[in-house]
């Protein structure tokens, strides 16, 4: 098992080694908004394939990660390097603000709440009297950081080393929390949250600390792809941002870390691919790959190298 994870990082590495040296400013751009999904898929992870828990609504604190970084650069002049932390923890407190009254709902009901937040937030962000912060319709612009101490790095380059550089703390953050007592508390919920609180897991307080964590590693991905975009402004927030990252989480496995990568990819590049096979037509072409998809991979990509790594007959 160490072997194959080492394989892994030493692939990735080389990988990353090569986008730096070779890759032009758009590739590069693409490869640091992949990260900051891959975060925000890792959080929405934690809280729907490890706790159980189903949010349609994490483009709220994706959304609230990057104003975050946005505001504190642009207002305060914050350097990034505090900015991006910071978007962590203001969603953590956001999340688990709203994970501690949603403790009585479960299931569709859960589900519906969560997708009110995800309506709700961009409003909230074009409201009259918070656009001296926000900006309002217009949002703000930010400046891509140039790179420290001499490095020879393009602005780019940088932000995807960067970039690269949180996503991997942000995976060991979250296998450490998996592997530790409070993960297995927080699977103990998922599969059996009544037999959980009878072996003595504070279910209230798991769940809680369940959404504020995923909110939190979604907001680290949020101000990741501000400083990436450059701008944010609440129409880039919308209620398909959500669904979005609810299908990515899906493609690439619940209850997985890595499968996070492959939903990045899918999110990033399937609805371009779908919109160069039909302009007219992109979001149906979109939706049938989506259900070919889940015929063909009803557990996701993990669970396709999961059955391979078993010699089990790949089948739908």
């Amino acid at each position: 098992m160490l072997f194959k994870r080492l394989l892994v990082i030493t692939l990735l590495v080389v990988v990353a080694a090569g986008l730096v040296s070779y890759a032009k400013g758009y590739v590069l751009f693409q490869a640091s908004m992949l990260l900051a999904y891959v975060i925000a898929l890792v959080g929405l992870n934690l809280l729907t394939g490890y706790n159980g828990q189903i949010s349609l609504g994490h483009g709220a604190f994706f959304a609230i990660g990057a104003y975050t970084v946005g505001i504190l650069m642009d207002k305060a002049d914050v350097s990034y390097v505090l900015a991006v932390p910071a978007a962590g923890v203001v969603s953590l407190v956001f999340g688990y603000a709203f994970g501690r009254p949603a403790l009585k709902l479960q299931g569709l009901y859960l589900a519906l709440a969560t997708f009110t937040l995800g309506v709700v937030t961009p409003q909230l962000l074009k409201y009259k009297h918070l656009e001296p912060l926000t900006g309002g319709v217009g949002g703000i612009v930010l400046i891509k950081p140039d790179a420290p101490f001499g490095l020879p790095l393009n602005a780019d380059q940088w932000l995807f080393v960067y970039a690269l550089v949180v996503t991997g703390v942000m995976i060991w953050l979250a296998r450490n929390l998996i592997e530790s007592g409070s993960g297995r508390a927080l699977r103990a919920i998922r599969d059996h949250e009544m037999a959980a609180e009878s072996m003595g897991v504070d279910n209230r307080h798991y769940k809680s600390m369940a959404f504020g964590v995923s909110a939190a590693f979604t907001g680290v991905g949020g101000g990741l792809s501000a400083l990436a975009v450059q701008f944010v402004s609440p129409d880039s927030f919308t209620m398909f941002l959500s669904i979005s990252l609810l299908v990515g989480m899906v493609v690439g496995g619940v209850g997985t870390l890595w499968g996070a990568f492959f939903g990045a990819a899918f999110i990033m590049f399937v609805p371009s691919v779908a919109e160069s096979i039909s302009k007219d037509a992109a979001w149906g072409v979109y939706g049938v790959v989506l259900i070919l998809f889940m015929f063909v991979l009803p557990g996701g990509v993990m669970g396709l190298l999961a059955r391979l790594r078993r010699g089990t007959p790949v089948t739908g």
